[in-house]
């Protein structure tokens, strides 16, 4: 089971001007086998929101609370809540030349078993995991001989993403704009790897601006965000709709226009 709770959650940034408020009070309750879906506008906190989730330095958080399979996520060192069990797959991932895609991920893999004290896979059991999680995004097997996204394109980066995730098996998945610079047929890869991967023990987070990765990864909830609040929440419905008619209706119905 996994269970994200975040309370009136405020974040800001600082800058040449000084402290500049990026998340202005988001409230969000994720469930095990849950989907959920946040949208929104340029600049709106999207990626503020999956970067303090996972304790990237750059942004404080100045109130509220995120609380995740009990406990306190905000007072976690990064490598901790990745241990813990939480996952981002990047819009731009980067590359890691010199160090093999085999050895990163064995030395992911045994430090989150370590981090649970259990033994190190044996090295018969992690060449079986790789094979069977390379299926589930199609990834060719040269490809993780390579070192980490060296000389990938951007659609392979973004499967080998899907393909990290698949062999950490974690409790919360957040995908930041994972669909950025897809073409069809790798948008299709992904986000039937990311549907392979759901289950009673997980749940997921996409980030994303366009409803054709939600055509294939049926979120269950999506949110939208805007100045930094969560100002809508519906069903899967509500991306078409944004697809169709923008987020101007939005703004009105929440007294902006």
């Amino acid at each position: 089971m996994s269970t994200l709770e975040i309370k009136n959650l405020h974040v800001q940034v600082e800058t040449n001007d000084g402290p500049k408020p990026i998340l202005r009070g988001v409230d969000l309750t994720i469930g095990s086998n849950q989907v959920h879906a946040i949208m929104g506008p340029n600049g709106s906190g999207k990626s503020t929101l999956s970067a303090v989730l996972v304790g990237n330095p750059m942004f404080e958080v100045t109130d509220g609370t995120a609380i995740f399979n009990g406990k306190n996520l905000l007072e976690m060192k990064p490598e901790d809540r990745a241990n813990e069990g939480i996952f981002l797959s990047f819009q731009y991932p980067v590359e890691i030349p010199g160090v093999s895609m085999t050895n990163f991920m064995r030395t992911a893999i045994n430090e989150k078993r370590k981090y649970q004290g259990l033994e190190p896979m044996s090295a018969a059991d992690f060449i079986k995991l790789m094979k069977d999680k390379r299926q589930v995004v199609e990834l060719d097997a040269k490809l993780s001989q390579r070192s980490v996204n060296e000389g990938f394109s951007g659609g392979e980066k973004k499967r080998n993403e899907i393909f990290q995730m698949a062999m950490l098996e974690p409790k919360l998945a957040i995908l930041d704009e994972t669909d950025s610079g897809l073409d069809v047929d790798a948008l299709r890869i992904v986000a039937e790897g990311v549907n392979k991967l759901k289950s009673p023990h997980n749940s997921t987070i996409v980030i994303t601006h366009y409803d054709r990765l939600l055509d294939i990864i049926r979120p269950d909830v999506i949110h939208v965000l805007y100045k930094g609040k969560i100002v809508k929440t519906a069903g899967p419905e509500l991306a078409k709709e944004i697809e169709a008619r923008g987020y101007d209706w939005i703004k009105e119905e929440i007294g902006e226009k």
